[in-house]
């Protein structure tokens, strides 16, 4: 099934009266969570998680606006939707916990890396699971999401979902087999990106830039090129071309990037990523 953009699409389902709960207060939660008030799709009144221990966890979802009560189930009891965003390791037991609460009338979404939907659906006892890999740009309305319908997830449910996460970024849908490979590309990326941009400060700062503006060229930069990436319809090669005149101080650089095997190194951690994704659904 080849994958394709999906657009926010208008819905039946009231986006006026929802609740939205998050099972799990980490990064990734927040992240949606603060895109989603930021963008004005969800006012953080209607939002809500649980936190047991972690004061700073409390207080990142506090300062939002977002309702924190003390257990799972109380999220679950007050949200028409559930995100699961806990570890791929303890998923399966938060579901089976949740489980008796998990009625055919909520909808559920998961973000757990290498948890497939059919997992999922036999977890909770019902079907109206989508699965959802986005990725932590959400916080600033630029995420790369990917959604997945299960069998009985209807029409409704995914345009709800693709109006979610479509206020934070750009999602597209996919066949599920393709997860894994999400999950090493978009999923891990940017952090192979932010690794990228402290080298490139890195650099600028050993050939003489001070700290603070190299650092922020080195942003703008991958920003900027990205975005040409996208609104150009150039191929990346073609970009690149285009930047590296012959005999030039780029052409320079980039000699010295595939001597370090750049491309392949990038490669590989995607690769990497990827299969640590399918050990992940294995176990």
């Amino acid at each position: 099934m080849q994958s394709q953009e999906t657009t926010a699409m208008a819905t039946p389902i009231p986006l006026d009266t929802f609740n939205l709960g998050f099972i799990g207060a980490g990064k990734m939660a927040e992240s949606i969570a603060k895109g989603m008030v930021k963008s004005g799709i969800l006012p953080a009144s209607r939002i809500r998680t649980a936190v047991h221990k972690d004061a700073s966890r409390r207080e990142a979802f506090s300062s939002l606006g977002v309702k924190v009560y003390d257990t799972n189930q109380e999220v679950v009891e007050e949200s028409n939707v559930i995100v699961f965003s806990v570890k791929p390791q303890v998923v399966k037991d938060v579901v089976l916990q949740l489980k008796p609460a998990l009625s055919k009338k909520k909808l559920l979404v998961s973000v757990a890396a290498g948890t497939t939907l059919s997992d999922l659906q036999e977890w909770a006892g019902c079907s109206r699971f989508i699965r959802v890999m986005p990725n932590t740009p959400a916080a600033v309305g630029e995420a790369a999401s990917v959604m997945s319908l299960g069998e009985t997830a209807t029409k409704e449910d995914g345009e709800l979902v693709a109006t979610m996460f479509g206020a934070i970024g750009k999602i597209w849908t996919a066949n599920e087999k393709l997860f894994d490979a999400i999950t090493g590309l978009s999923g891990s990326g940017p952090a192979y990106i932010f690794l990228a941009i402290d080298a490139m400060a890195d650099g600028g700062v050993a050939a003489g830039l001070p700290r603070d503006l190299a650092r922020g060229l080195a942003s703008q930069t991958v920003l900027g090129a990205a975005s040409m990436a996208i609104h150009t319809g150039k191929h990346p090669g073609q970009l690149k071309d285009d930047v590296a005149s012959p005999g030039g101080t780029t052409i320079a650089g980039i000699h010295e990037l595939e001597k370090g095997g750049f491309r392949g190194i990038l490669m590989n951690a995607i690769v990497a990523a990827a299969k640590r994704g399918r050990e992940l659904s294995q176990n």
